[in-house]
């Protein structure tokens, strides 16, 4: 699973406000503007994200595997007919183009997730959104950053626990029942002992964060996340 990982690479150098606004503005882009043309460009943007930030596309794709599995099941089921001819080739394509808008997010969301600390993103949340709204959205942002990748673990965990018990000779529905049921007892045992770690160690709303300030090299950045942010008000001329 994607989680931090110290380096030296260009984006670990960059400023989190900078990486979150091209992460913004590229989902707004390719949503804006579901054609080829972007399309291309906007992996070819991703791409060069992974590179800057020491990533392979393919550990990606690996990490990812669940979501990309089902992004590639969405054209196929687009196409399928129940009549003659049985698929249809144009509602599969139209499907995999809007489809294949998410993959250039889910790179460069890696590239976050691999170079930034969660404590610079709880900074740059605060930061972006003042107030208690601020401190509310940083410490959820926080705590699912933190306990996604172990929540997965846990589902794998007990998965791996059925299989070793002969539970593939069970009914898919009721391997499915079971890995639900324990899998949601393990998440919430773990709130409850997070929620207890959070009490005795004083957790406090608005802790001293670490100084998020603008270099040199974060301005280009800015401005392609602004340009991205913009682009959708070039469909209005």
């Amino acid at each position: 699973m994607l989680s931090y990982r110290p380096g030296d690479s260009v984006v670990h150098r960059l400023d989190p406000r900078s990486k979150l606004l091209v992460q913004f503005g590229l989902a707004i882009a390719v949503v804006a503007h579901p054609t080829v043309p972007w399309l291309v460009g906007a992996t070819l943007l991703s791409l060069l994200v992974l590179a800057a930030a020491r990533l392979s596309p393919l550990a990606v794709l690996r990490s990812y595997r669940i979501v990309i599995a089902v992004l590639v099941l969405a054209p196929v089921l687009a196409g399928v007919a129940l009549g003659p001819p049985w698929f249809r080739i144009e509602p599969a394509l139209r499907s995999a183009r809007l489809v294949a808008r998410v993959v250039p997010v889910l790179f460069v969301s890696a590239a976050y997730l691999t170079t930034t600390p969660v404590r610079a993103t709880r900074a740059a949340v605060q930061r972006l959104v003042p107030g208690k709204p601020g401190q509310l959205l940083g410490v959820g942002m926080a705590l699912v950053v933190r306990l996604f990748p172990v929540v997965l673990g846990d589902v794998r965990e007990v998965r791996d626990a059925m299989l070793a018990r002969g539970g593939e000779r069970r009914p898919v529905w009721v391997r499915a029942r079971l890995l639900v049921v324990r899998s949601l007892d393990r998440t919430l045992a773990r709130s409850d002992r997070l929620s207890v770690a959070l009490r005795a160690r004083c957790f406090a709303w608005n802790p001293t964060l670490p100084p998020l300030s603008f270099e040199r090299r974060d301005y280009p950045v800015l401005a392609v996340g602004i340009a991205l942010t913009l682009s959708p008000t070039t469909l209005l001329f």
